[in-house]
């Protein structure tokens, strides 16, 4: 019971209690400085004056930074359900969650009953005043009132079922139709320039009957109806056998996209097909997207070890995290590099001083937001044996938000590719670290490459070095070792789809899945292997000529990341994945592949500098073309590349970014050449950019010179800027750097770019990173670790030791330097 006394004052803190506005967010269920929750031993303290929670080891700290003295405790008991009782609540779910075949759904609602005890908390001696008070003014029952009435964010299972949700295409209310007297017969159809007799897709403009695009595996067709529409840009084309009195399958070249035509009646009456007399004699685009996601079971079972009673591991560097909605890329992201020594140390050994030193309110702190995600993973407080499975786990929700903040696809709850975040994630600790001038612990990660480029005009070279944080592995799969099965595989099932087709039947295919199978070795040899660039501009000959380019690493990093480039574009531009099976070795030996400069012999070409002078004003990129291509899923810098290549050809620079996606330097920022070459005088370099932008810029410690550039390289944006700088400190190096005290940031941050390590070459696998899915816009991602020899799963929140270790299904790989 508290006193007399102790009620005075809790109704003496009336003035400083506020009722939360339609504006305010109210936090509370988790702690700001943990993971505590509700369900916590301490329960959590929602301050009345600020609507943040914090826990009991915390709430202290707050009432000591803020002076406020008034809390809403709130706590929940649970109460397990019995075994029966969890059957009849999963029995009513089950419909809702059928099909969720690849996330592990969250299920606290379906295994406790739960019971709240509230009360008011008094600071800073932690009076308990029990909510039922007569003496609680009207103000603060109010307060109260609204906050346990306000929303709680929840997390929601990761798997979305795929829908085929197409748009209305532009062409179709207008569409031009020849009137050529073509008229298509109802079965017996060939392309009209190869002997390909399926997928065939007519034109609805001239009736021309032409094939698809060729897949990674040999499948589909010549790219017929694809040249088709680059001579005559007729835009729209059906898929013949999939037309019946229902619809049929339509694709827009012009807009890159399966599309809906409502006037498809009349336009296919144009050519004599009555479509109410059509029946289905392929399999459409939608049937085979699910038959794809079919074939995934396979993958899943052997990627999350079905069928096995996986031993939960537990204790520090256990921690699972909860799936946010599609956040699993950034989770499996997360512990991968977190079992790291250095990013351990970095965000936990001064822990108490970021938040002693952080804001009242430090949601949009990135250097807060992965301090707390770093104790969390590792204090084991929230990986305890003995606490219940939904007490194990944390939910990374501010830290998703912080990262993800203004960032146009990691703001989103779509899933997204791991590699991306990787990259976007380095860039933010990067940052972060030189403002704070701290260790940066990326730059383990990160190593030089020297490319070799020779003039097959005069044989002279030219070497240039670059840096990378990741090496991206092309896979070909005509190279399979066992390409025999594997062909014989992909026919047979593209028969049994056909099948399945004619019959209106949906049988699944009778055989076992076959991947084919790579080495670790043969990805290395195709990436190192020299490739020929043709109609290449010789500055030696002043003739266009061809050039040999190659490349090897300079200086070998103490944590190396290989990304096995498994994506692509299907026949309608829509992402999927090569299924692969790889051989991949416990240790690496990589010195074969190091790079030794300039030969004895070797003459090096003359440099550009002159030809760069005399060179056109920058073009313009057509940033809307650029859109199109970064919502396919691809990076935003490499989308400007393919642009900038081919200006006035959405095609054209899709074909690019298919080309060049596995260059290593395909997500670098293009810096566009400038109306006075390399020098900043030019009339590039004189574009104006706000004094708000230069000055943001200039607050981490950099020239105004260093600013401008950085923001003429990446057009005006601030958030890439800074990026920006931090991956291109050998050039900020020859400008002129102010080491005085007040540029110390800028300094330091080009010493620490200097001096990335030079390991020894030789590597042992420490973690990997696998996903499940037809693409990176869909599916689950999950991460192994290696932990003292033995290899724990982290799905989610879900954290097991391993049995069979999938080490052949990986997307990246983490090798540790020897």
């Amino acid at each position: 019971m508290a006193s007399a006394e102790q009620i005075a004052r809790m109704q003496a803190c009336v003035g400083s209690v506020r009722i939360p506005e339609a504006t305010d967010r109210v936090r509370k269920d988790q702690c700001v400085y943990s993971f505590d929750t509700p369900a916590s031993p301490g329960g959590l303290f929602v301050c009345l004056q600020t609507f943040l929670a914090f826990g009991r080891d915390y709430v202290q700290l707050h009432y000591e930074k803020t002076g406020s003295q008034l809390y809403l405790h709130l706590k929940t008991n649970r109460r397990k359900y019995t075994s029966e009782e969890i059957e009849q609540r999963r029995a009513k779910k089950a419909k809702a969650t059928e099909g969720a075949e690849y996330g592990m759904v969250f299920e606290e609602e379906e295994l406790y009953e739960t019971e709240e005890v509230n009360s008011l908390a008094l600071l800073p001696d932690m009076v308990n005043i029990d909510l039922q008070l007569p003496e609680i003014p009207d103000h603060i029952q109010t307060a109260v009132a609204f906050i346990l009435t306000a929303e709680t964010f929840k997390p929601t299972a990761d798997f979305i079922p795929w829908e085929d949700i197409r748009p209305v295409s532009k062409f179709a209310d207008s569409l031009l139709q020849l009137d050529n007297n073509v008229k298509i017969p109802t079965s017996g159809w060939k392309c009209a320039r190869c002997d390909i007799t399926d997928n065939l897709w007519m034109n609805l403009s001239d009736g021309t009957i032409l094939c698809g695009r060729k897949q990674y595996d040999g499948s589909g067709g010549n790219g017929h109806a694809l040249e088709h529409f680059n001579e005559t840009k007729y835009p729209l084309c059906v898929k013949l056998g999939t037309i019946t009195p229902e619809g049929a399958d339509v694709y827009s070249y012009a807009e890159d996209d399966m599309v809906q035509d409502p006037k498809l009646a009349q336009h296919l009456q144009h050519f004599g097909i009555n479509r109410m007399a059509m029946s289905k004699t392929a399999a459409s685009m939608a049937e085979m997207e699910a038959e794809t996601m079919k074939n995934m079971k396979f993958e899943s079972d052997r990627i999350l070890e079905r069928g096995k009673e996986l031993q939960p591991a537990f204790g520090p560097g256990c921690t699972g995290l909860y799936n946010l909605g599609n956040t699993c890329y950034a989770n499996s992201v997360v512990q991968m590099l977190f079992s790291t020594e250095e990013f351990r140390q970095r965000y936990t050994q001064d822990a108490a001083l970021v938040f002693r030193n952080a804001p009242v309110d430090p949601s949009d702190d990135a250097e807060f937001q992965i301090t707390k995600l770093a104790c969390g993973l590792w204090s084991g407080n929230y990986s305890l044996a003995s606490a219940d499975e939904a007490d194990r786990g944390i939910s990374p929700k501010t830290f998703k938000a912080c990262i993800g903040k203004g960032h146009p696809e990691f703001s989103t709850n779509k899933q997204q590719d791991a590699l991306e975040f990787l990259q976007h994630f380095f860039s933010i600790v990067g940052r972060e670290s030189h403002r704070l001038r701290h260790a940066d612990p990326t730059n383990l990660f990160r190593f030089k490459v020297l490319e070799r480029l020779e003039c097959q005009a005069t044989k002279q070279v030219r070497y240039s070095d670059r840096e990378e944080s990741h090496l991206f592995l092309p896979v070909d799969l005509e190279a399979a070792q066992n390409s025999a099965a594997y062909k014989a595989y992909v026919q047979a099932l593209h028969e049994h789809e056909q099948a399945n087709a004619a019959n209106g039947t949906k049988a699944p295919f009778p055989g076992e899945a076959v991947l084919p199978i790579l080495s670790m070795d043969q990805l290395f040899a195709s990436l190192f292997a020299e490739e020929e660039v043709q109609d290449w501009m010789s500055p030696a000959a002043g003739i266009r000529t061809t050039a040999h380019k190659s490349f090897r690493i300079a200086s070998f990093p103490k944590y190396l990341v290989l990304a096995i480039n498994k994506f692509f574009l299907s026949e309608t531009w829509t992402p999927k994945k090569k299924e692969v099976s790889l051989i991949v070795p416990a240790e690496l030996d990589l010195n074969s592949f190091k790079a030794t400069g300039l030969q004895p012999g070797e003459t090096v070409m003359p440099d550009t500098a002159a030809a760069a002078a005399a060179a056109p004003a920058a073009p313009q990129i057509n940033e809307e073309m650029v859109q199109q291509l970064v919502s396919m899923g691809f990076s935003y810098e490499g989308c400007r590349k393919a642009v900038y290549h081919n200006p006035t050809n959405v095609e054209a620079a899709m074909e690019w970014v298919m080309t060049h996606m596995g260059d290593p330097d395909f997500d670098t920022p293009l810096v566009l050449p400038s109306a006075a070459g390399a020098s900043a005088t030019g009339a590039a370099a004189q574009t104006e950019f706000s004094e708000e932008s230069l000055s943001m810029i200039e607050s981490m410690g950099f020239t105004r010179k260093q600013a401008r550039k950085a923001l003429q390289a990446t057009s005006g944006n601030v958030e890439r800027a800074a990026d920006w700088i931090f991956n291109h400190m050998d050039e900020l190096d020859t400008m002129d750097v102010d080491t005085g005290a007040g540029n110390a940031p800028a300094a330091a941050a080009a010493a620490a770019k200097s001096e990335l390590p030079s390991c020894s070459g030789r590597y042992r696998l420490k973690a990997f990173v696998s996903h499940i899915g037809p693409s990176t816009t869909s599916g689950h991602y999950v991460c192994h670790i290696n932990k003292d020899g033995r290899w724990v799963l982290f799905n989610d929140s879900k954290v097991a030791f391993s049995e069979d270790v999938p080490v052949d299904m990986g997307y990246l790989y983490l090798y540790e330097a020897i």
